[in-house]
């Protein structure tokens, strides 16, 4: 016999005998290096005396099972909270001046007689979708990203990874998805080559099929722009925190099918036993407020914005050119939706939602975009300078309610990620079956959350 099978013999026999008590073995085996360590520690370093230990004293409450998750959502919700609230007046501000741009270049075109179709391709296409990014995505990714930023240099998100473990564990995942997860908050394809940092090829998979779960900046604003208008508007009092609690708890939601399909995942196609690692936490450390401002605004903000305006411009377009191309009295546009119609309305949505999705596959940032400008009698997205005008739009002239708007969310949350995701996926699996499967993942289970829930509202009266 080798001695390689030799050793594996001996694993093989040692599992049999540990069997369900491992994690405690691996536990206690990690408590003792520490305690170890410590009382090598006690002995050989001299501290100040009587000094509090202030990081394990915080980390008690921080993660502990009692007040961990409590603290999370809590937090969670704060910057959400402060997003919502805090992006209202920049983005109307930021609507007026880039329409009043619009009125403006407008003038230009009428004084050189352009022809229609090129003012109504560039300025009601074109421009106008480039104007609705900018004014909805910026304010929102100016206040989230410093925000996330700061607990990412504060030393909390390590924290949130030690709290998530034993789920993740549980799930047949491996405890660092915790982090990639977190990294998928800002850009579901950074979460993807985060997932470089597990090491067991099987759950790194795992991490990359789930990752699209958690919503990426570029579909926070359409979710906050739903829960502000619909959410939010079913209460006099409170309008914001309700608007609030409702983002939050679509990512909570998200968290949640993030381990529920890791858990299948783990049982089917994936199998295998989860493996093991050891989060040592980071001290806490004062945050670099500057450094925090320059790294979110110019790394991440200027970033994803950019990227959203070069693939808005040319949708814009396209879709304009779609709706003003008509076949007999009724445009292309139209009459894609009006196909998608009747699986749409199955899902709790129309045709044009439907669309919109597809039509946003480049880039999450332009699905709302999208929406607004199919809505619009041909094809030219209106100055929605404030939210109500969008809820004028959404509700007066096309019959939203309530439950379609939380379909239009729930659809946001789960369904096929963006062209640059599927792209990233493809580069770091090196396999279209893999990068095929995480776009069907999500999509089925958006499609199924859709169907279930608008038909149980439906069938118990509540619409």
């Amino acid at each position: 016999m080798s001695s390689s099978t030799s050793l594996q013999s001996l694993i093989r026999e040692a599992r049999n005998i540990t069997g369900s008590k491992q994690n405690e073995i691996r536990d206690s085996i990690v408590n003792t290096i520490y305690q170890e360590a410590g009382n090598i520690a006690a002995e050989t370093v001299t501290n100040e005396k009587n000094k509090v230990d202030w990081d394990r004293k915080i980390d008690q409450i921080i993660t502990s099972r009692i007040w961990g998750f409590p603290i999370m959502f809590g937090v969670l919700t704060l910057i959400l909270w402060l997003t919502i609230t805090g992006a209202n007046y920049p983005s109307a501000l930021l609507a007026n001046g880039l329409f009043w741009i619009e009125d403006q270049l407008t003038n230009i075109f009428i004084s050189m007689n352009a022809p229609s179709w090129l003012h109504g391709f560039m300025i009601l296409g074109v421009y106008r979708s480039l104007a609705w990014v900018v004014s909805v995505m910026l304010p929102p990714m100016a206040i989230f990203f410093p925000l996330f930023t700061l607990l990412e240099d504060l030393g909390y998100l390590p924290r949130i990874a030690f709290n998530l473990d034993r789920f993740f564990k549980s799930a047949g995942a491996h405890g660092k998805q915790a982090l990639t997860m977190s990294m998928g908050f800002g850009c579901n394809a950074a979460g993807i080559i985060a997932c470089r940092i597990i090491e067991s090829p099987r759950e790194r998979l795992i991490a990359a099929l789930t990752n699209n779960f958690v919503p990426c900046n570029g579909r926070f604003p359409t979710l906050i722009a739903l829960a502000t208008i619909f959410m939010g508007g079913m209460v006099v009092s409170f309008s914001s925190a309700v608007a609030t609690l409702s983002v939050a708890g679509l990512v909570v939601l998200g968290i949640a099918i993030t381990l529920a399909v890791s858990f299948l995942l783990s049982k089917t196609l994936l199998k295998g036993i989860p493996s093991s690692f050891t989060l040592e936490l980071p001290p806490y450390r004062k945050p670099q407020v500057g450094q925090v401002i320059v790294r979110s605004v110019l790394d991440r903000t200027i970033f994803v914005l950019s990227r959203a305006m070069i693939i808005a411009a040319p949708a814009g377009g396209i879709v304009w050119v779609l709706a003003n191309t008509m076949i007999g009295d009724t445009s292309v546009l139209a009459t894609i939706a009006g196909w998608l119609d009747p699986f749409a309305k199955q899902m709790g949505l129309d045709g044009f939602i439907l669309m919109a999705f597809i039509c946003g596959l480049p880039a999450n940032e332009i699905v709302f975009p999208i929406l607004i400008m199919s809505y619009v009698s041909g094809g030219a997205m209106i100055e929605l300078d404030s939210m109500e005008a969008l809820r004028q739009l959404l509700v007066d002239q096309h019959g939203w309610t309530w439950l379609t708007a939380l379909c239009t969310m729930l659809f946001t949350l789960c369904h096929w990620p963006c062209g640059t995701t599927l792209y990233t996926m493809q580069r770091e699996q090196q396999s279209w079956y893999w990068t095929v499967l995480a776009a069907v993942i999500p999509t089925a289970v958006g499609i199924i959350l859709c169907i279930v829930v608008n038909h149980l509202v439906r069938g118990l009266g509540l619409v």
